[in-house]
């Protein structure tokens, strides 16, 4: 796989490779608008993606978006919130 990719195209790529769910933020205006909502600390649009068809990326729930930037959900630690 080649390192520079990034946003959708990485997602197509994991996808490609036999990823069955990847994480990701999703948007149907941009890669960039995906990642927005996760910068303003709202993880509605964080989705399981399970597939790419045509030009759409699909949910787990079925929905289709064109954009879906992968993310990283880790589970924290004490340690790391500071408890």
């Amino acid at each position: 796989m080649n390192n520079n990719l990034v946003g959708s195209d990485l997602a197509c790529a994991m996808l490609s490779r036999g990823d069955k769910q990847i994480w990701c933020a999703v948007s149907n205006d941009s890669d960039k608008q995906a990642l927005t909502a996760i910068n303003k600390d709202d993880y509605s649009d964080i989705h399981p993606i399970v597939d790419y068809k045509g030009d759409y990326f699909i949910c787990s729930k079925g929905k289709l978006w064109i954009y879906a930037v992968p993310v990283r959900r880790v589970e924290l630690s004490q340690n790391e919130i500071g408890f």
